[in-house]
């Protein structure tokens, strides 16, 4: 309790009200950022599997070829199976992206590299920000308890005074 007084103090929290204001404040900002993180990490992913498929694309491109050439012989499906199921995977996800012409690598390296320099960035403020709504929050569970417990204190004299 008396941390929570403390806390309290110094904050300049002199209401309840107040406090409920604050609390309702942290956890709005811990859940924006937490939400702009967790876009910033999607994007990472869609990137790294973006220039997986790019790569893999590049790699079988004349395998796929040949493979065109000879008429799309089960032969030869047999002995590149691997290098074509990447081929038409890395097409396909071209084609659900509706991708017309495909990005560079470098500029999709200079975008991951930009966007995990953001998300590090702001691992920095959420981890504060984290720590602060846990602590106020902290302060007001046990201004709560503190209350319950005194209002539970006057029911009891009401009883024990009937």
């Amino acid at each position: 309790m008396a941390k929570a007084v403390l806390y309290l103090k110094q904050h300049d929290i002199r209401s309840y009200d107040d406090l409920e204001k604050n609390v309702k404040t942290a956890t709005e900002r811990f859940t924006e950022l937490s939400a702009f993180i967790k876009e910033k990490e999607k994007r990472l992913a869609e990137i790294q599997v973006l220039k997986k498929h790019i790569f893999d694309y590049f790699k079988t491109k004349d395998v796929y070829a040949d493979y065109r050439k000879c008429g799309y012989s089960k032969k030869f499906l047999e002995e590149h199976r691997q290098e074509i199921l990447f081929h038409k995977a890395a097409k396909n996800a071209f084609d659900e992206l509706h991708l017309k012409k495909l990005p560079k690598v470098k500029d999709l390296s200079a975008e991951y590299a930009e966007i995990l320099a953001e998300k590090k960035k702001l691992y920095g403020e959420y981890r504060q920000v984290k720590k602060d709504m846990q602590e106020i929050q902290r302060a007001k569970y046990d201004i709560d308890q503190f209350l319950k417990s005194d209002e539970e204190q006057k029911k009891e004299r009401i009883r024990n005074f009937k």
